[in-house]
Formats: C-alpha cells, structure tokens, sequence
C-alpha cells in the first residue's frame, strides 16, 4: 500500500487505515525503531509482562529461593527491634 507523507508542524506523519491498525493489533501508544532503513511500528510493549506468572511457576517448582544465604549487618544485630 502507498501513501504520502503529511506535514503535522516541524515532522511529517502517515495515516494509518484501520484495516491495518486492526491486524496489527495497534492501540493508542506504539513503538517506533529504524531497521534496515524502514521505520518500523509496533504495539507498545509492557514492561515486566508476565512476570506474576514466573515467580508464581517458580513457586510451584519450588525454585524462589535466595541465591545466595543472607548476612547478617550491625543494624541487624544492634538496631533492629522487633
């Protein structure tokens, strides 16, 4: 599909049809990149998705152990009061 560019003040913009807003799965924020000089947009993407479920599978597997054993500190053993 061709299309031209339109001036929206100092920058250029694209009209996007929304056949194709629709199959790319685009909402209202995306991400923009330059690959193998082609502008590239894609659905914004969430940070830490998915991560409930992994420590939760951790949990299961029971594999949400510390990594390394805790040491102890000062305020540990002076200041701390429970």
């Amino acid at each position: 599909m061709k299309t031209k560019l339109i001036p929206i003040g100092n920058s250029k913009g694209v009209r996007l049809p929304k056949p194709l807003l629709l199959q790319a799965g685009l909402t209202d924020e995306v991400e923009l990149h330059v690959q193998d000089g082609a502008i590239v947009i894609v659905r914004a993407s969430t940070p830490r998705a998915g991560w409930a479920k992994a420590a939760q599978e951790l949990r299961h597997r029971k594999e949400d152990v510390l990594i390394e054993p805790l040491t102890p500190t000062i305020f540990d053993e002076k200041d701390w009061e429970w």
